[in-house]
């Protein structure tokens, strides 16, 4: 599971550098050197990955999409192309808006979705298909000088709705219920994203143009924004909260723990954030709430090409064995079998 893990931090320092450079105005970054690079880390030596036989006709899936599935996206589209060597992707993270533009005009193959598909993207042809489970968390400096006080109070979607809605609530203090007077710096989404609508969902709004903040673009950028201030707090899925090759809390970042009963702290039954697999077993039991939890999506313009369904199968039964070690959580049995449902024969 160590090296497993070892291989989806190199996806994501991978993403965070393409993240980086964009912002810095170089052109849309895929993930193709992320994956040759996971290959390399694997057993299988990457040139081998890459033989094709002169017979099979090869064929490239363009992926684009939400920072959220984009590692689990990453590991199956490798271990995919090792199994079936006429397969290979182009997968790039940018966003669950970005994904589904990018899909209903051609652009890409699939879109990889955070979040339930609306009317209107349905209406146009999006076909999704579930594939697996993660969860946004909130996330403070681990430098915050309020950080025990914090961890010990927890956030409830009352105290969530107030830092990024109502604005209500502006300074630490408030929040704690003490004297401390620092303010409260908010972080958001700037890219349409299926994590700040499911965060808004959390605390009673419904679009993610319900929250306000400083926004800031992307997963990775939200995560080292509030790295960068003591004072910020943010919001990210957990596979940019979390270190993946240690399966530990990322480093300058600390999550908030969800106040569930809301009686103003954390009780052990509530505090599942230790690690990312603590967390994700919680979210399997259904402890953690559902949102921020939510059910992670591949979505194509109408019905999957017999190519795509194929990989679909394959995600849904034989790469499901690839989830929990990336820090995901797998679909009930009963979920998993809906999902193949869709594909038909």
């Amino acid at each position: 599971m160590l090296r497993f893990l070892k291989v989806l931090a190199v996806v994501v320092l991978s993403l965070v550098l393409m993240v980086f450079l964009a912002a810095c105005g170089g052109t849309g970054a895929t993930a193709e050197p992320a994956a040759e690079s996971a290959a390399q880390a694997t057993d299988a030596p990457a040139e081998e990955a890459a033989e094709v036989p002169a017979e099979v006709e090869e064929q490239t899936l363009t992926v684009s999409g939400a920072f959220a599935l984009f590692p689990m996206m990453t590991v199956w589209g490798e271990q995919y192309s090792l199994a079936n060597p006429g397969v290979r992707f182009d997968i790039t993270g940018g966003g669950a808006g970005k994904g589904i533009t990018d899909m209903l005009s051609g652009v890409a193959d699939i879109a990889m979705v955070s979040r339930e598909l609306k009317q209107e993207e349905i209406d146009q042809g999006a076909f999704g298909v579930p594939v697996t489970i993660d969860a946004v968390v909130a996330t403070i400096n681990a430098n915050n000088p309020h950080l025990d006080e914090i961890l010990a109070h927890g956030l409830t979607p009352e105290a969530a709705a107030a830092i990024w809605m109502s604005q209500e609530m502006t300074t630490w203090g408030q929040f704690l219920g003490t004297d401390a007077a620092e303010a409260i710096t908010v972080y958001t989404r700037s890219d349409s994203a299926g994590a700040a609508e499911v965060w808004a969902k959390y605390m009673g709004g419904s679009v993610q143009e319900d929250l306000i903040g400083t926004a800031v673009n992307g997963d990775p950028g939200l995560a080292e924004a509030v790295r960068q201030d003591e004072l910020g707090i943010g919001f990210n899925n957990i596979g940019f909260a979390y270190d993946l090759s240690t399966g530990n809390q990322l480093d300058g970042l600390r999550v908030v723990p969800l106040d569930l009963n809301g009686d103003g702290q954390i009780s052990d039954d509530e505090d599942v954030y230790d690690t990312i697999d603590t967390i994700a077993a919680a979210i399997a039991a259904r402890v953690y709430p559902f949102p921020p939890a939510r059910e992670l999506y591949l979505v194509t313009k109408g019905e999957p090409t017999p190519v795509i369904a194929d990989l679909y199968r394959w995600i849904l039964t034989d790469g499901q064995a690839f989830v929990a070690d990336a820090g995901y959580v797998s679909l009930s049995a009963d979920r998993l079998t809906e999902a193949q449902g869709l594909l038909g024969e």
